[in-house]
């Protein structure tokens, strides 16, 4: 289990960790996953933020609860995670890099060559 950090609340932190382990398919549509006791345990936090995290998902509709089982991934949920991350991509870096590429005056096409690493011309 990766470990957590400073720069996002805990229960967010435990969030993001199911919602990569879905995506890394350690979880596939159907499965339980780890209880918050154990969760709780791993990651030595007070079993409270290991639930908000679940709850976090649970709101998403990425986990389901069966009562006096456990967690469970939803239907679709690797697909509406792919969605949720592609837009914070978007959002957190391709907005930023287009704005900035607008002020130094790039071109769609200089941008495409940098990413490709591909030196600019245009100097």
């Amino acid at each position: 289990m990766p470990s957590l950090n400073d720069k996002l609340p805990i229960f967010e932190q435990i969030s993001k960790i199911i919602e990569d382990d879905i995506l890394a398919t350690v979880y596939k549509e159907g499965d339980q996953i780890i209880s918050t006791t154990q969760i709780s345990k791993v990651f030595q936090v007070n079993p409270a933020t290991a639930v908000k995290g679940i709850n976090l998902l649970v709101d998403q509709d990425i986990l389901y609860k069966k009562r006096g089982i456990g967690m469970f991934v939803q239907n679709g949920a690797k697909a509406r995670i792919l969605q949720k991350r592609r837009q914070e991509f978007y959002d957190l870096f391709i907005v930023k890099l287009l704005n900035e590429a607008k002020k130094i005056e790039l071109s769609n096409e200089d941008i495409i060559s940098l990413i490709k690493g591909e030196s600019s011309d245009n100097n």
